[in-house]
């Protein structure tokens, strides 16, 4: 059997004014795709992987359309040559958005499901924050998304959406898929699976899993700062049978609307101001604060100063800012070089909308791989540290700090840009505290424009009622 394997993953906030480009997207082809480490389980017997293409980019604004178009193109002539082929397996986020177009995935899906035809299973792997459409749903066989948010099941949901894809094609039995649409629409930060109620409404699909003809149980979440048509949450089941289908999605989202007014925010929070009084008193370290809506790994541009600037306001001692996107001012510190002290403008140099900060600095730490677009420096701003980025990343990981040696453990307030920390973040933080800054990804979602958005959707609309009512896919009602 052939199975070939690819797909495009980012998140996109169409409140940014910064479009993605080719150069933003971690492009896997070949060799590098089936050993790389997002698919290197791709093993089976009597399979043969056929590697096509896997485009990733940290979220940001929406994709422009000519690097979509380009991946596109490239991923269809790659398919096409790898025909005739049993099954496709496509990794992706569910929660891009490319300028002039709406459900970019559903685009991309139908695109493909175009070149294999009909008789190819088509299965998809998705984060829970994608957002999904009546359009993707009809071109597959088989669906699987993330059940935990932070996301530490990533490897685990592509291989369930490769398993039942490989089961499938062995068996000869063709699974179905059908959804039931939500409306309701909460950031991440406010239903992260560690907390209530999505704790257990996530620790509960795997009781749905074990139902007779159902395969596999998701809930979907959705991304709220789209404002397109087909942001909304949902349940979406993989199923043999279309009567056990339709009743367990139709549970799902039941469950998720009566819970619609439960979902809080996990840590403390609060105002910028707010949470740096707690931090300024605390007794504990670290003190580890998000800045929530400059976050990078939810579709912020990651480059605004309004922290940092507070901190030097308040005169703040023993502070690591982790870190502002800011190529000028990298090129700035590698130009003067370790140990100048130069003038330092840091911030707003994607996004001008914001205010930046105007600073002496000590150059402590440059760090180059030989990439210009990779370079970091980290400098000194009385007693603030800030890491600098040339390209848009988060610092979410242990080794993002040590590889530039820093501690995260030995300072007073980590400062990152984060909604819900990182799994590795989360353990060392003394206390977690949450800013609702300014930003694309604003936490203040009802303020949000919603010119194209779906309506009524909760919390936007709070006076209507809602009946769940499951669909199928058009492969399956055929």
């Amino acid at each position: 059997m052939r199975l070939a394997v690819g797909g495009i993953h980012t998140e996109c906030s169409t409140y940014s004014p910064v479009l993605m480009a080719v150069e933003d997207f971690r492009v896997l082809k070949g060799a590098d795709l089936l050993g790389g480490e997002y698919f290197n389980f791709l093993k089976a017997d009597g399979v043969e992987h056929l590697p096509l293409l896997h485009a990733r980019a940290v979220p940001g604004g929406p994709v422009s359309r000519v690097a979509y178009e380009a991946f596109k193109s490239e991923f269809l002539t790659l398919l096409k040559a790898a025909l005739p082929i049993d099954g496709l397996y496509l990794a992706m986020h569910g929660a891009m958005n490319v300028e002039g177009m709406d459900d970019a995935e559903g685009d991309w899906i139908s695109a493909a499901r175009a070149v294999v035809g009909p008789d190819v299973v088509v299965a998809a792997s998705y984060d829970l924050h994608g957002n999904v459409s009546q359009k993707i749903i009809d071109q597959l066989d088989i669906f699987a998304a993330y059940r935990t948010a932070p996301h530490i099941d990533v490897r685990e949901t592509m291989v369930r959406a490769w398993s039942m894809l490989v089961d499938a094609l062995k068996s000869g039995t063709r699974p179905g898929v059908a959804w039931a649409p939500v409306p309701v629409l909460w950031p991440g930060e406010r239903t992260s699976t560690e907390d209530q109620p999505a704790k257990a409404l996530y620790e509960a699909l795997q009781v749905f899993d074990q139902r007779a003809g159902v395969l596999d149980a998701n809930l979907m979440v959705g991304y709220v700062w789209a404002d397109e048509p087909r942001a909304t949450a949902c349940a979406v089941i993989t199923a043999t049978s279309k009567g056990a289908a339709a009743k367990a999605a139709e549970e799902i989202a039941l469950s998720y609307w009566n819970a619609r007014e439960d979902f809080r925010f996990g840590p403390v929070t609060g105002p910028l101001a707010e949470m740096l009084d707690i931090a300024e008193k605390a007794d504990t370290a670290p003190v580890i604060l998000a800045d929530s809506a400059d976050n990078p790994t939810g579709g912020g541009v990651g480059d605004r100063a309004d922290v940092l600037n507070a901190l030097i306001a308040r005169g703040f001692d023993g502070a690591l800012i982790a870190g502002i996107t800011d190529r000028p001012a990298v090129e700035a510190c590698f130009a003067a070089g370790k140990g100048a002290t130069l003038a330092l403008t840091i911030g707003g140099s994607l996004d001008g909308s914001s205010t930046p900060a105007k600073v002496q600095a000590e150059v402590v730490l440059l760090s180059d791989t030989g990439v210009a677009a990779e370079r970091q420096a980290v400098v000194r701003i009385g007693g603030i540290t800030v890491v600098l980025a040339a390209r848009r990343r988060p610092y979410h990981n242990i080794a993002d700090f040590t590889l530039l040696g820093l501690d995260p453990k030995a300072v007073r307030l980590l400062v990152v840009k984060s909604g819900y920390l990182s799994p590795e973040l989360a353990p060392i933080a003394n206390p977690n505290l949450m800013a609702l800054t300014q930003g694309v990804v604003n936490q203040d979602i009802e303020g949000l424009v919603s010119n194209r958005r779906a309506r009524p959707a909760f919390p936007f609309d709070r006076d209507f009622s809602y009946l769940p009512q499951a669909r199928f896919s058009a492969r399956w009602s055929e």
